[in-house]
């Protein structure tokens, strides 16, 4: 009969039940702190996105209103929504009316009336977004309201252009639609910035302010976002975003009962 040798157990040790509750603790304190980076590193992939994707979309839009683009209706799948804050003076600068024209792909509302009008088209939608912040009483566009006019604060709700393809057209999944990225831009036609006190200069000055403010034109696109379902911009969005650019050439106004207005680059105009 074969005798196993007894072997001394006194040297050996294992973990204590004090140690083994130290160790989770430990890797309880490093989970917690790696789950609250978690949520900071995909806000910042989240912004970052969105950021790119303003960026892409503020070249398509400022090209568009500059170059005047008329034809095609691809801007129908993104711009769903243009809305005009009008304030109109008299020549003693007082305020005799303010309204809201609001514009969508089925029809409109202009200053409370219903209309047929819609933004069917990049036509109809490029121009009402190039419609001029100041215009006098003839709607001619103007560099201040000294004599009476209109002031325009026109605003467009987009759906982005960029992103993810499963939010773009065909798609007609209004769930989907309503959940993809959406943006408001304020856009401001504005004469570019010169002496207000025009008749206080030299003729030859005056003379030169006028050419100027006829056929120098500031675009400047105001981006905020996201816009939420109920058309209001989420809290924890950043802050407004402007891009801005200077467009050499003159606007013209068409003759149709709905007033849109297009800019001509390299087109000047002999202002009086």
């Amino acid at each position: 009969m074969k005798i196993w040798p007894k072997h001394n157990r006194s040297g050996q040790s294992a973990f204590t039940m004090v140690e083994i509750a130290i160790c989770l603790a430990i890797i309880g304190l490093a989970l917690v702190a790696i789950i609250g980076v978690l949520p900071i590193g995909m806000n910042v992939q989240r912004d970052n996105r969105e950021e790119t994707i303003i960026n892409q979309d503020a070249t398509v839009l400022m090209e568009s209103i500059r170059g005047g683009v008329q034809a095609g209706g691809d801007l129908t799948n993104y711009i769903y929504a243009i809305t005009n804050y009008v304030t109109k003076f008299s020549p003693e600068m007082q305020v005799l009316n303010a309204y809201v024209d609001g514009y969508s792909y089925h029809g409109s509302l202009l200053a409370g009336v219903p209309s047929t009008f819609g933004i069917t088209n990049n036509l109809r939608i490029i121009g009402l977004l190039s419609t001029p912040e100041y215009l006098n009483t003839s709607l001619v566009p103007t560099n201040n309201l000294y004599s009476g006019g209109f002031s325009n604060h026109v605003v467009a709700y987009v759906h982005a252009m960029s992103g993810p393809a499963v939010e773009k057209p065909p798609q007609d999944n209004p769930i989907l639609i309503s959940d993809s990225f959406t943006y408001r831009v304020l856009v401001v036609n504005a004469p570019v910035a010169t002496d207000t006190n025009l008749l206080a200069l030299p003729l030859n000055e005056q003379a030169y302010t006028r050419q100027l403010n006829a056929n120098l034109h500031e675009l400047r696109l105001t981006f905020a976002w996201p816009v939420r379902p109920n058309g209001k911009i989420g809290q924890s969005g950043p802050r407004p975003q402007t891009q801005r650019t200077l467009i050499a050439g003159s606007i013209f106004a068409t003759n149709a009962q709905q007033r849109l207005y297009f800019y001509q680059p390299q087109s000047f105009t002999a202002a009086p």
